[in-house]
């Protein structure tokens, strides 16, 4: 079979490579943030720097304590050796923070060298952190693709003209279609890639 036409692929962490059973109507009570309005940009619109902390270091153990309960998603462990194999570069673009990313990953036993956090880059959707991967790679980004299970991956990868995957094991969710190739399980990730169009993404660089 020949060379998946991908140079490059920058993973999602929480539902996508691990689990998580981050509470996120707890963490908006305990911080006062309303019901659908975004996590961090809620703390980053708050009136003084000693009440964004507070509120920081509130998701920052919340975090940890996902981080210490993860555990591998079905396939993930077999699916990044196999392309391992095939050579791909591999990253990690995560909205968590730091130190509960590689906390996650090594719990997970995943070998991924290359982890950007919201320490790193700004969060996505913001394509900062996938530009800066694909720049470290020196590979343009529409020959990378993203691999993630919400809608901030979907629109992450189209902000970096860089196609996306998404992970979706149980139902569709109404965005799907919004991604370029949509996967239910880890094991369809390799076959999946090689159904790529790239031209279309190429075209827009």
């Amino acid at each position: 079979m020949d060379r998946i036409p991908v140079k490059g692929i920058i993973f999602d962490l929480d539902g996508t490579l691990v689990t998580s059973e981050l509470d996120f109507s707890l963490i908006r009570a305990q911080i006062g943030c309303p019901v659908g309005q975004d996590l961090l940009s809620f703390i980053s619109g708050l009136p003084s720097p000693y009440m964004r902390e507070e509120a920081m270091n509130i998701v920052h153990q919340h975090e940890l304590c996902d981080a210490q309960h993860c555990e591998v998603i079905p396939g993930v462990k077999e699916s990044i050796a196999h392309l391992s194999r095939m050579g791909v570069p591999l990253a990690v673009v995560t909205r968590n923070f730091a130190k509960a990313a590689r906390l996650k990953l090594k719990t997970a036993g995943l070998p991924i060298p290359l982890i950007l956090t919201r320490d790193d880059a700004p969060a996505k959707p913001d394509p900062a952190a996938l530009l800066q991967v694909a720049q470290t790679w020196q590979v343009p980004p529409y020959q990378c693709v993203y691999v993630g299970d919400y809608l901030y991956d979907i629109e992450a990868a189209h902000n970096a003209n860089m196609p996306s995957c998404l992970f979706a094991p149980n139902d569709k969710p109404h965005y799907a279609e919004q991604a370029d190739v949509v996967i239910s399980h880890f094991a369809e990730l390799v076959d999946a890639l090689y159904t790529l169009d790239m031209r279309r993404h190429r075209y827009l660089a």
